[in-house]
């Protein structure tokens, strides 16, 4: 920068805003503090305008980001947890399944299987972290001779994929 225009950088960033482009749309200009780390607008939990959503609210609409930077942010849980926001409008369809991708969705899933019947129990149904003892006991140590089983043993039933990929 020279001349004039320095000059009036310096007198903004004196009073403490710079304005910045973000990139948004032609000549869209946003008021940026360069003393606050160059973070997002926050907004409370559902108090997030219109027109911004997550990514898993994206997902929900059969969308993604596109590559684009988030917006904002969404803090919840007393400020422990943070949720990038997106704007809608940039965003554009998901990307269809590969062959690949649902073949290798389809081979962790045989595995799983698998894994289960080596490691549940055949007379308590219950599954456990290890494989069990099936050829030698046909059943866990609790079922087979009373043997009381450390809790953390066994696994909870897995939960409905919710994961972004």
């Amino acid at each position: 920068m020279h001349g004039s225009k320095w000059r009036e950088q310096e007198k903004e960033w004196a009073a403490g805003i710079a304005v910045a482009s973000i990139g948004v749309g032609a000549g869209d200009l946003v008021a940026v503090d360069p003393y606050d780390g160059g973070r997002l607008p926050e907004y409370r939990w559902r108090q997030a305008p219109e027109g911004l959503a997550t990514r898993r609210q994206l997902r929900a609409m059969g969308l993604r980001p596109g590559g684009h930077d988030p917006v904002a942010q969404m803090t919840c849980r007393s400020g422990k947890r943070v949720a990038y926001l997106y704007r809608v409008d940039l965003a554009v369809t998901k990307l269809p399944m590969t062959l690949a991708k649902e073949a290798a969705l389809a081979k962790e899933a045989a595995l799983d299987k698998a894994m289960a019947a080596r490691q549940t129990c055949p007379r308590c149904r219950r599954r456990c972290v290890a494989c069990l003892p099936l050829k030698t006991l046909e059943s866990c140590l609790e079922c087979h001779d009373g043997t009381p089983a450390d809790p953390s043993s066994y696994t909870t039933p897995p939960a409905k994929h919710l994961l972004a990929a």
